[in-house]
């Protein structure tokens, strides 16, 4: 992994941070807009509001990834930092961009809404059906959902899986959607929340959307890059947490042991006799 300093003295640093503003700014301008209700014909349903979100996700993903690593979400790279796949100089750029790319896209979405419709300008709200702590649980374990399935994704040593990466992702953030939107909006990236806070001044229990998905970012990736990724291992974890120069693509793959048992002549001929003898039981019967 690159240090701080290496990162910020090189050019693609500086586009992969502009890629990070230019992701999120799209994600809640084009996402954000479908929440929002022009008329009593065009009301946004929890499908319609899914959708949005989850293709928004995977086609900006799917643009930009190449660039840098199409993050657009706090929480993600909380998982990517606490796993050691990026330097803290990378991490506090991202979400320092991420948040000001929500705030343009919020205010963008505004001044192209008319005035009497801005509503919460598709702001996550947490419902008065359910108390705080269970608000926080829940921005937790979708976060938790949508930062494993990157990991999992991007597990480059995997071999069993194919298909589309930006895609899987994006249906993870349609399934959590589907979900959550009853209980919290369905945030599961701060930044995507924090721009219409910002827009709109409105801060009802924000904190549960800095809470819950930086907490279920952090688990997941942890979790994955330690426990479930094909190169695990307890030498990985005591790297990552002990050596300076940690470099994860050092570790490979385990590979599948597979035993071979022969079987002696004399059981063999046996195994064919029971299996005539039973042969001819079926036939009988």
């Amino acid at each position: 992994m690159v240090t701080s300093l290496d990162d910020i003295q090189s050019v693609k640093f500086w586009k992969a941070v502009i890629a990070e503003f230019l992701g999120t700014m799209l994600l809640v301008l084009v996402a954000c807009g479908s929440c929002i209700t022009l008329g009593k014909a065009t009301a946004p349903t929890i499908t319609q509001i899914s959708l949005c979100f989850g293709l928004s996700v995977a086609t900006i993903v799917w643009n930009i990834a190449h660039v840098s690593g199409g993050h657009i979400n706090p929480a993600v790279t909380v998982g990517m930092f606490a796993a050691r796949k990026i330097s803290l100089a990378r991490a506090c750029f991202y979400v320092l961009f991420q948040l000001v790319g929500s705030i343009v896209g919020a205010g963008l979405l505004m001044a192209m809404t008319p005035v009497e419709k801005h509503g919460t300008l598709g702001m996550t709200l947490v419902s008065d059906k359910i108390n705080i702590g269970q608000a926080v649980g829940i921005e937790f374990f979708i976060t938790f959902i949508l930062v494993f399935t990157v990991f999992a994704s991007c597990d480059s040593k995997r071999k069993d899986l194919n298909g589309s990466i930006p895609l899987t992702i994006g249906l993870s953030v349609t399934m959590c959607h589907l979900f959550a939107i009853q209980y919290t909006g369905s945030s599961m990236n701060t930044a995507r929340s924090f721009g219409p806070a910002v827009i709109m001044a409105v801060w009802d229990h924000h904190w549960v959307y800095w809470l819950g998905p930086i907490l279920g970012g952090a688990v997941a990736g942890i979790l994955y890059d330690h426990v479930f990724a094909s190169n695990s291992s307890l030498q990985k974890v005591k790297a990552c947490l002990l050596t300076s120069a940690y470099d994860d693509d050092k570790y490979q793959a385990h590979k599948m042991k597979i035993r071979i048992i022969e079987e002696e002549e004399g059981q063999k001929e046996e195994l064919d006799f029971l299996n005539n003898e039973n042969s001819k039981d079926d036939a009988r019967i």
